[in-house]
Protein backbone atom coordinates (compact mmCIF):
# COMPACT_ATOMS: atom_id res chain seq x y z
CA UNK A 1 0.00 0.00 0.00
CA UNK A 2 1.23 3.33 -0.86
CA UNK A 3 1.03 6.03 1.36
CA UNK A 4 1.67 9.58 0.06
CA UNK A 5 1.72 12.83 2.18
CA UNK A 6 -0.49 15.25 0.76
CA UNK A 7 -1.40 17.88 3.55
CA UNK A 8 1.07 19.11 5.55
CA UNK A 9 1.37 19.70 9.11
CA UNK A 10 -2.58 19.26 10.24
CA UNK A 11 -2.90 18.17 13.95
CA UNK A 12 -6.82 18.51 14.27
CA UNK A 13 -8.54 19.30 17.31
CA UNK A 14 -9.45 16.05 18.33
CA UNK A 15 -6.15 13.69 17.01
CA UNK A 16 -9.03 11.01 16.28
CA UNK A 17 -8.91 13.15 13.21
CA UNK A 18 -5.43 13.64 12.19
CA UNK A 19 -2.37 14.14 13.91
CA UNK A 20 0.09 15.18 10.93
CA UNK A 21 3.11 17.25 11.81
CA UNK A 22 5.94 18.74 9.42
CA UNK A 23 8.58 20.24 10.85
CA UNK A 24 11.38 22.06 9.01
CA UNK A 25 9.93 20.49 5.81
CA UNK A 26 8.09 22.09 3.00
CA UNK A 27 6.15 20.29 0.02
CA UNK A 28 7.27 20.77 -3.80
CA UNK A 29 4.38 18.99 -5.86
CA UNK A 30 5.79 16.78 -8.27
CA UNK A 31 4.60 16.26 -11.68
CA UNK A 32 1.77 14.35 -12.39
CA UNK A 33 3.34 10.98 -13.70
CA UNK A 34 5.34 10.83 -10.52
CA UNK A 35 4.75 7.76 -8.39
CA UNK A 36 4.08 10.47 -5.29
CA UNK A 37 2.17 13.38 -5.54
CA UNK A 38 4.77 15.65 -3.40
CA UNK A 39 8.26 15.34 -1.76
CA UNK A 40 9.19 17.22 1.13
CA UNK A 41 12.42 19.09 1.34
CA UNK A 42 14.54 20.54 3.69
CA UNK A 43 14.14 23.70 5.10
CA UNK A 44 17.46 25.71 5.23
CA UNK A 45 19.65 25.72 7.73
CA UNK A 46 21.79 28.99 9.27
CA UNK A 47 25.24 29.64 8.18
CA UNK A 48 26.45 32.82 10.73
CA UNK A 49 27.65 35.53 8.01
CA UNK A 50 28.29 38.46 11.13
CA UNK A 51 27.59 39.10 14.83
CA UNK A 52 26.64 42.28 16.48
CA UNK A 53 27.69 43.31 19.92
CA UNK A 54 23.87 44.00 20.73
CA UNK A 55 21.30 41.26 20.90
CA UNK A 56 18.12 40.84 19.18
CA UNK A 57 17.78 41.72 15.50
CA UNK A 58 14.22 43.87 14.93
CA UNK A 59 14.31 44.37 11.57
CA UNK A 60 16.35 44.29 8.13
CA UNK A 61 16.08 46.34 5.28
CA UNK A 62 17.84 45.99 1.41
CA UNK A 63 17.19 50.05 1.06
CA UNK A 64 17.20 51.21 -3.41
CA UNK A 65 20.93 52.08 -2.62
CA UNK A 66 21.69 48.54 -3.12
CA UNK A 67 23.22 48.92 0.73
CA UNK A 68 21.17 46.90 3.45
CA UNK A 69 20.60 48.37 7.05
CA UNK A 70 19.25 46.62 10.19
CA UNK A 71 18.52 47.64 13.86
CA UNK A 72 19.61 44.70 16.65
CA UNK A 73 18.65 45.93 20.26
CA UNK A 74 18.84 49.69 20.30
CA UNK A 75 21.51 50.05 17.70
CA UNK A 76 21.26 50.69 13.76
CA UNK A 77 24.11 49.21 11.28
CA UNK A 78 24.93 49.52 8.13
CA UNK A 79 25.27 46.04 7.25
CA UNK A 80 28.33 45.70 4.36
CA UNK A 81 28.12 43.20 1.07
CA UNK A 82 30.95 41.34 2.82
CA UNK A 83 28.72 41.45 5.96
CA UNK A 84 31.01 43.20 8.70
CA UNK A 85 28.84 46.07 10.17
CA UNK A 86 29.33 49.50 10.42
CA UNK A 87 27.32 51.28 13.51
CA UNK A 88 25.25 54.40 12.81
CA UNK A 89 23.53 55.21 15.74
CA UNK A 90 20.61 53.95 18.16
CA UNK A 91 17.26 54.46 18.89
CA UNK A 92 15.42 54.59 22.15
CA UNK A 93 13.91 51.66 22.14
CA UNK A 94 15.26 48.16 22.71
CA UNK A 95 13.12 45.24 22.04
CA UNK A 96 9.65 45.02 19.26
CA UNK A 97 9.77 44.91 15.89
CA UNK A 98 10.63 48.19 13.78
CA UNK A 99 9.54 49.25 10.19
CA UNK A 100 12.03 50.50 7.68
CA UNK A 101 11.63 52.14 4.10
CA UNK A 102 13.23 54.56 2.07
CA UNK A 103 11.93 57.22 -0.62
CA UNK A 104 16.03 57.25 -2.47
CA UNK A 105 16.92 59.68 -0.30
CA UNK A 106 16.27 58.93 2.89
CA UNK A 107 15.82 55.44 4.91
CA UNK A 108 13.09 55.99 7.73
CA UNK A 109 12.80 53.95 10.66
CA UNK A 110 9.84 53.43 13.17
CA UNK A 111 9.58 51.60 16.24
CA UNK A 112 5.37 52.20 17.28
CA UNK A 113 7.31 55.44 20.00
CA UNK A 114 6.33 58.95 18.74
CA UNK A 115 10.32 58.93 17.37
CA UNK A 116 11.56 58.02 14.20
CA UNK A 117 14.90 58.33 12.63
CA UNK A 118 16.53 58.75 9.20
CA UNK A 119 19.30 57.51 7.52
CA UNK A 120 20.87 59.28 4.54
CA UNK A 121 21.46 56.94 1.65
CA UNK A 122 24.62 59.02 0.26
CA UNK A 123 26.84 59.19 3.38
CA UNK A 124 25.08 56.80 6.01
CA UNK A 125 24.57 60.28 8.29
CA UNK A 126 21.93 58.68 11.18
CA UNK A 127 19.68 61.20 13.26
CA UNK A 128 16.59 61.50 14.93
CA UNK A 129 13.50 63.13 12.96
CA UNK A 130 12.89 65.75 14.35
CA UNK A 131 9.49 67.52 12.75
CA UNK A 132 6.49 68.66 14.60
CA UNK A 133 4.08 67.23 12.75
CA UNK A 134 5.60 64.06 12.71
CA UNK A 135 3.99 61.77 15.50
CA UNK A 136 5.62 58.44 14.63
CA UNK A 137 4.42 55.19 13.84
CA UNK A 138 4.15 51.13 13.93
CA UNK A 139 4.59 51.00 10.34
CA UNK A 140 6.19 53.02 7.49
CA UNK A 141 5.47 52.85 3.97
CA UNK A 142 6.36 54.44 0.57
CA UNK A 143 4.05 55.02 -2.48
CA UNK A 144 4.16 57.60 -5.03
CA UNK A 145 6.94 59.41 -3.62
CA UNK A 146 5.28 59.52 -0.05
CA UNK A 147 6.10 58.10 3.25
CA UNK A 148 3.17 56.41 5.20
CA UNK A 149 2.92 56.13 8.25
CA UNK A 150 -0.01 55.59 10.97
CA UNK A 151 -0.69 57.25 13.95
CA UNK A 152 0.19 55.12 16.98
CA UNK A 153 -3.26 54.55 19.10
CA UNK A 154 -5.52 56.19 16.88
CA UNK A 155 -7.29 55.81 13.76
CA UNK A 156 -5.47 57.93 11.78
CA UNK A 157 -2.62 57.76 9.14
CA UNK A 158 -0.59 60.24 7.58
CA UNK A 159 1.97 61.26 4.88
CA UNK A 160 4.99 63.40 4.08
CA UNK A 161 5.27 65.71 1.40
CA UNK A 162 6.40 64.66 -1.76
CA UNK A 163 10.06 63.19 -2.20
CA UNK A 164 10.77 64.63 1.22
CA UNK A 165 10.85 63.95 4.39
CA UNK A 166 9.05 66.77 5.81
CA UNK A 167 5.52 66.54 7.50
CA UNK A 168 2.95 68.87 6.75
CA UNK A 169 -0.56 69.35 9.63
CA UNK A 170 -2.62 69.29 7.27
CA UNK A 171 -1.83 65.80 5.40
CA UNK A 172 -3.69 63.44 7.80
CA UNK A 173 -6.82 61.34 6.96
CA UNK A 174 -8.86 58.89 9.12
CA UNK A 175 -9.81 54.84 8.78
CA UNK A 176 -13.65 56.18 8.77
CA UNK A 177 -15.26 53.14 7.73
CA UNK A 178 -15.44 51.17 11.09
CA UNK A 179 -15.05 53.07 14.66
CA UNK A 180 -12.14 50.50 15.60
CA UNK A 181 -8.29 51.94 15.97
CA UNK A 182 -5.62 51.58 13.34
CA UNK A 183 -3.20 49.25 13.84
CA UNK A 184 -0.93 49.11 10.92
CA UNK A 185 -0.51 49.77 7.11
CA UNK A 186 0.16 47.64 4.14
CA UNK A 187 0.83 48.70 0.52
CA UNK A 188 0.74 46.24 -2.70
CA UNK A 189 0.31 47.58 -5.95
CA UNK A 190 0.34 51.20 -4.91
CA UNK A 191 -2.78 50.58 -3.03
CA UNK A 192 -2.76 51.74 0.20
CA UNK A 193 -4.13 48.77 3.08
CA UNK A 194 -5.20 50.46 6.58
CA UNK A 195 -5.91 47.58 8.56
CA UNK A 196 -7.68 48.26 12.01
CA UNK A 197 -8.37 45.64 14.65
CA UNK A 198 -11.91 44.78 13.11
CA UNK A 199 -12.27 45.87 9.79
CA UNK A 200 -9.88 46.60 6.82
CA UNK A 201 -10.22 49.99 4.21
CA UNK A 202 -8.15 50.45 0.88
CA UNK A 203 -7.53 53.91 -0.42
CA UNK A 204 -5.53 54.96 -3.63
CA UNK A 205 -4.02 57.92 -5.43
CA UNK A 206 -6.30 60.04 -7.01
CA UNK A 207 -4.39 63.00 -7.62
CA UNK A 208 -6.02 65.56 -5.75
CA UNK A 209 -4.23 68.57 -4.55
CA UNK A 210 -5.28 68.72 -0.95
CA UNK A 211 -4.91 65.32 -0.12
CA UNK A 212 -4.17 62.82 -2.73
CA UNK A 213 -5.67 59.58 -1.91
CA UNK A 214 -9.11 58.60 -1.08
CA UNK A 215 -10.64 55.52 -0.34
CA UNK A 216 -11.70 52.90 -3.10
CA UNK A 217 -15.20 52.89 -3.47
CA UNK A 218 -17.03 49.33 -2.59
CA UNK A 219 -14.11 47.37 -0.60
CA UNK A 220 -14.40 47.16 2.53
CA UNK A 221 -13.09 43.73 4.69
CA UNK A 222 -14.64 42.51 7.88
CA UNK A 223 -11.34 41.71 8.65
CA UNK A 224 -9.31 43.28 11.10
CA UNK A 225 -5.31 42.74 12.08
CA UNK A 226 -4.15 40.94 15.57
CA UNK A 227 -0.81 41.84 15.53
CA UNK A 228 1.15 44.92 13.70
CA UNK A 229 4.45 42.75 13.41
CA UNK A 230 2.31 40.34 11.30
CA UNK A 231 1.46 42.77 8.38
CA UNK A 232 3.75 41.55 4.94
CA UNK A 233 3.84 41.68 1.54
CA UNK A 234 4.21 39.00 -1.03
CA UNK A 235 3.04 38.47 -4.73
CA UNK A 236 1.19 41.51 -4.66
CA UNK A 237 -1.03 41.07 -1.92
CA UNK A 238 -1.17 41.21 1.79
CA UNK A 239 -0.92 38.74 4.47
CA UNK A 240 -1.42 39.05 8.42
CA UNK A 241 -3.09 37.38 11.43
CA UNK A 242 -6.55 38.59 11.52
CA UNK A 243 -9.06 39.10 13.87
CA UNK A 244 -13.03 40.21 13.58
CA UNK A 245 -15.65 41.07 15.57
CA UNK A 246 -16.62 37.05 15.51
CA UNK A 247 -13.72 36.16 17.09
CA UNK A 248 -9.43 35.67 17.00
CA UNK A 249 -7.30 34.65 15.48
CA UNK A 250 -6.54 33.79 12.22
CA UNK A 251 -4.46 33.96 8.67
CA UNK A 252 -5.37 35.89 6.24
CA UNK A 253 -4.36 36.64 2.94
CA UNK A 254 -5.57 39.66 0.65
CA UNK A 255 -7.41 38.80 -3.00
CA UNK A 256 -9.07 41.11 -5.68
CA UNK A 257 -9.72 43.51 -2.29
CA UNK A 258 -11.20 40.80 -0.24
CA UNK A 259 -9.76 38.99 2.58
CA UNK A 260 -9.06 35.21 2.25
CA UNK A 261 -8.44 32.82 5.06
CA UNK A 262 -5.45 30.87 4.42
CA UNK A 263 -4.94 29.62 7.68
CA UNK A 264 -6.64 25.68 8.63
CA UNK A 265 -9.03 24.76 10.92
CA UNK A 266 -6.43 22.86 12.56
CA UNK A 267 -3.67 25.83 12.78
CA UNK A 268 -6.35 28.00 14.28
CA UNK A 269 -7.60 25.87 16.74
CA UNK A 270 -3.11 26.00 17.53
CA UNK A 271 -3.32 29.60 17.96
CA UNK A 272 -6.92 29.83 20.09
CA UNK A 273 -3.91 28.09 22.82
CA UNK A 274 -1.53 30.70 22.74
CA UNK A 275 -1.95 33.09 25.56
CA UNK A 276 -0.51 36.06 23.52
CA UNK A 277 -1.32 36.99 19.83
CA UNK A 278 -0.76 39.96 19.57
CA UNK A 279 3.28 39.93 19.80
CA UNK A 280 3.32 37.89 16.44
CA UNK A 281 5.64 38.54 13.71
CA UNK A 282 5.60 38.12 9.86
CA UNK A 283 8.04 38.23 7.34
CA UNK A 284 7.75 37.25 3.61
CA UNK A 285 11.17 35.44 1.81
CA UNK A 286 11.64 33.48 -1.51
CA UNK A 287 13.91 30.22 -1.60
CA UNK A 288 14.46 28.25 -4.96
CA UNK A 289 10.67 29.53 -6.35
CA UNK A 290 8.91 28.95 -3.52
CA UNK A 291 7.25 32.16 -1.73
CA UNK A 292 7.01 31.38 2.34
CA UNK A 293 5.21 33.54 4.94
CA UNK A 294 6.46 33.03 8.37
CA UNK A 295 4.26 34.04 11.06
CA UNK A 296 6.02 33.74 14.83
CA UNK A 297 4.70 34.04 17.83
CA UNK A 298 7.54 34.78 20.54
CA UNK A 299 5.31 34.43 23.76
CA UNK A 300 3.99 31.02 22.70
CA UNK A 301 7.76 30.18 21.39
CA UNK A 302 6.05 28.57 17.66
CA UNK A 303 7.15 29.62 14.04
CA UNK A 304 4.75 28.69 11.64
CA UNK A 305 5.09 28.96 7.65
CA UNK A 306 2.90 29.03 4.69
CA UNK A 307 3.90 28.19 1.15
CA UNK A 308 2.27 29.83 -1.34
CA UNK A 309 3.13 27.28 -4.27
CA UNK A 310 0.86 24.86 -2.42
CA UNK A 311 -1.10 26.32 0.29
CA UNK A 312 0.81 24.22 3.05
CA UNK A 313 1.71 24.96 6.63
CA UNK A 314 4.74 23.64 8.14
CA UNK A 315 6.69 24.39 11.28
CA UNK A 316 9.66 25.92 11.90
CA UNK A 317 11.63 24.67 14.66
CA UNK A 318 15.41 24.81 16.46
CA UNK A 319 16.48 22.73 19.05
CA UNK A 320 18.27 23.69 22.25
CA UNK A 321 20.46 21.18 24.16
CA UNK A 322 17.78 18.96 26.35
CA UNK A 323 16.36 18.40 22.95
CA UNK A 324 13.25 20.79 23.27
CA UNK A 325 11.91 22.35 20.52
CA UNK A 326 11.40 26.15 20.54
CA UNK A 327 10.52 29.24 17.60
CA UNK A 328 13.15 29.27 14.43
CA UNK A 329 15.99 31.88 15.63
CA UNK A 330 14.98 33.94 12.25
CA UNK A 331 13.31 37.26 13.96
CA UNK A 332 13.75 39.59 10.34
CA UNK A 333 14.87 39.37 7.04
CA UNK A 334 15.94 40.55 3.82
CA UNK A 335 17.66 39.63 0.44
CA UNK A 336 20.97 41.29 0.89
CA UNK A 337 23.42 41.85 -1.62
CA UNK A 338 21.26 38.72 -3.51
CA UNK A 339 21.38 36.42 -0.96
CA UNK A 340 18.80 35.53 2.03
CA UNK A 341 19.38 37.05 5.20
CA UNK A 342 17.69 36.80 8.90
CA UNK A 343 18.66 38.05 12.02
CA UNK A 344 18.64 35.95 15.14
CA UNK A 345 15.91 36.91 17.47
CA UNK A 346 18.00 36.25 21.07
CA UNK A 347 21.37 37.20 19.64
CA UNK A 348 23.30 39.54 17.46
CA UNK A 349 23.91 36.56 14.89
CA UNK A 350 23.12 37.53 11.38
CA UNK A 351 22.71 34.43 9.11
CA UNK A 352 22.58 33.33 5.77
CA UNK A 353 19.54 31.35 5.54
CA UNK A 354 21.08 28.29 3.52
CA UNK A 355 20.00 25.88 0.98
CA UNK A 356 22.91 24.22 1.21
CA UNK A 357 23.55 24.03 5.07
CA UNK A 358 21.93 21.40 7.11
CA UNK A 359 22.60 22.77 10.47
CA UNK A 360 21.84 25.86 12.61
CA UNK A 361 24.82 27.37 13.13
CA UNK A 362 26.33 24.06 13.99
CA UNK A 363 23.23 23.39 15.50
CA UNK A 364 21.17 19.98 14.26
CA UNK A 365 17.71 20.75 12.64
CA UNK A 366 15.20 18.30 13.57
CA UNK A 367 13.07 16.88 10.78
CA UNK A 368 9.54 15.29 11.86
CA UNK A 369 7.01 14.14 9.45
CA UNK A 370 4.07 12.34 11.24
CA UNK A 371 1.69 9.98 8.29
CA UNK A 372 -1.94 9.99 8.28
CA UNK A 373 -4.47 7.78 10.32
CA UNK A 374 -3.96 3.78 9.10
CA UNK A 375 -7.29 2.45 8.83
CA UNK A 376 -9.04 -0.78 7.94
CA UNK A 377 -12.55 -0.26 6.41
CA UNK A 378 -14.31 -2.83 8.44
CA UNK A 379 -12.68 -1.16 11.77
CA UNK A 380 -10.74 -4.25 11.93
CA UNK A 381 -6.97 -4.95 13.32
CA UNK A 382 -4.34 -4.13 10.70
CA UNK A 383 -1.30 -6.22 11.00
CA UNK A 384 2.01 -3.88 9.73
CA UNK A 385 4.40 -6.45 8.34
CA UNK A 386 6.58 -3.62 7.11
CA UNK A 387 7.46 -0.21 6.85
CA UNK A 388 9.48 1.52 4.05
CA UNK A 389 9.96 4.99 3.74
CA UNK A 390 10.68 6.29 0.62
CA UNK A 391 13.54 8.73 1.05
CA UNK A 392 16.85 10.20 -0.80
CA UNK A 393 19.51 7.99 0.63
CA UNK A 394 23.49 7.77 -0.15
CA UNK A 395 24.28 10.65 0.91
CA UNK A 396 26.35 10.19 4.43
CA UNK A 397 29.65 11.15 4.29
CA UNK A 398 33.24 10.27 5.83
CA UNK A 399 31.45 6.39 5.88
CA UNK A 400 29.23 7.45 8.29
CA UNK A 401 25.63 6.01 8.49
CA UNK A 402 23.12 8.54 8.27
CA UNK A 403 20.41 7.40 11.52
CA UNK A 404 16.21 8.26 10.74
CA UNK A 405 14.04 6.57 13.54
CA UNK A 406 10.53 5.81 13.03
CA UNK A 407 7.66 5.95 15.77
CA UNK A 408 4.36 4.97 16.08
CA UNK A 409 0.86 5.39 17.65
CA UNK A 410 -1.34 3.01 18.49
CA UNK A 411 -3.52 5.44 20.56
CA UNK A 412 -4.49 7.52 17.70
CA UNK A 413 -1.62 10.37 17.96
CA UNK A 414 -2.12 10.04 22.14
CA UNK A 415 0.81 8.47 23.07
CA UNK A 416 3.97 6.88 21.04
CA UNK A 417 6.07 3.97 21.74
CA UNK A 418 10.04 4.11 21.52
CA UNK A 419 11.60 5.08 18.01
CA UNK A 420 13.21 2.71 16.30
CA UNK A 421 16.54 3.95 14.67
CA UNK A 422 17.70 2.53 10.71
CA UNK A 423 19.75 4.30 8.29
CA UNK A 424 20.07 6.35 5.56
CA UNK A 425 23.02 4.58 4.34
CA UNK A 426 26.38 5.69 3.80
CA UNK A 427 27.82 7.74 1.00
CA UNK A 428 27.44 6.30 -2.32
CA UNK A 429 24.74 3.92 -1.07
CA UNK A 430 22.03 4.81 -3.00
CA UNK A 431 19.97 1.67 -3.07
CA UNK A 432 19.79 1.70 0.26
CA UNK A 433 16.56 0.58 2.07
CA UNK A 434 14.63 2.13 4.86
CA UNK A 435 12.73 -0.54 6.20
CA UNK A 436 11.16 -1.28 9.62
CA UNK A 437 9.81 -4.93 9.97
CA UNK A 438 7.18 -7.20 12.18
CA UNK A 439 5.42 -3.80 13.74
CA UNK A 440 2.45 -5.61 15.27
CA UNK A 441 -0.97 -5.12 15.50
CA UNK A 442 -3.46 -1.79 15.78
CA UNK A 443 -6.78 -0.82 14.68
CA UNK A 444 -5.31 2.82 14.09
CA UNK A 445 -2.05 3.91 14.06
CA UNK A 446 -0.27 6.72 13.61
CA UNK A 447 3.67 6.57 12.02
CA UNK A 448 6.03 9.15 12.78
CA UNK A 449 9.52 9.53 10.81
CA UNK A 450 12.35 11.90 12.00
CA UNK A 451 15.92 12.38 11.75
CA UNK A 452 18.50 15.53 12.25
CA UNK A 453 21.07 14.34 10.69
CA UNK A 454 23.52 16.83 8.27
CA UNK A 455 22.46 15.16 5.07
CA UNK A 456 20.83 16.25 2.21
CA UNK A 457 17.68 13.48 1.83
CA UNK A 458 14.08 14.16 0.56
CA UNK A 459 11.14 12.11 1.83
CA UNK A 460 7.98 11.34 -0.28
CA UNK A 461 6.21 9.09 1.43
CA UNK A 462 5.74 5.37 2.28
CA UNK A 463 4.78 2.10 1.50
CA UNK A 464 3.06 -0.27 4.21
CA UNK A 465 2.51 -3.46 3.56
CA UNK A 466 -0.43 -4.50 5.68
CA UNK A 467 -3.22 -6.37 6.11
CA UNK A 468 -6.36 -6.98 7.99
CA UNK A 469 -6.14 -9.43 11.26
CA UNK A 470 -10.11 -10.28 10.70
CA UNK A 471 -10.89 -10.43 14.54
Amino acid sequence: MKVPLTTGAYTAKSLVAEAQRCVNLYAERNPQDAAFPFTYYLSPGLTLKATATDSGWRGLFSASNGVTYGVCGSSVYRINSDFTLKLLGSIGSISGPVSIVDNATYAVIVDGSPSGYTIKLANDAFSLLLDSSFVGGNTVNFVDGFLVLNYPATNEWYISLNNEISFDSTDFASKSGFSDKLVGIGITKRYIYLLGKLTTEVWFNAGDTTFPFERLPGVFMQHGCAAVGSIAQMDGEIYWLAQSQQGVCYVNRSQQFNASQISTLALDNELATYSRVDDAIGFTYQIEGHFFYVLTFPTADKTWQYDLSTGQWNELNWIDSNGQLHRHRANCYASAYGQPIVGDWQNGNLYLWDVNSFTDNGNPIPRIRSFPHGVDDSSNRIHYQEFIANMEVGNGANNAAVPVSLRWSDSRGVSWGNPVMRSLGMEGEYLQSVQWRRLGMARDRVFEISWSAPTKTALMGAWVDAQSNNQ
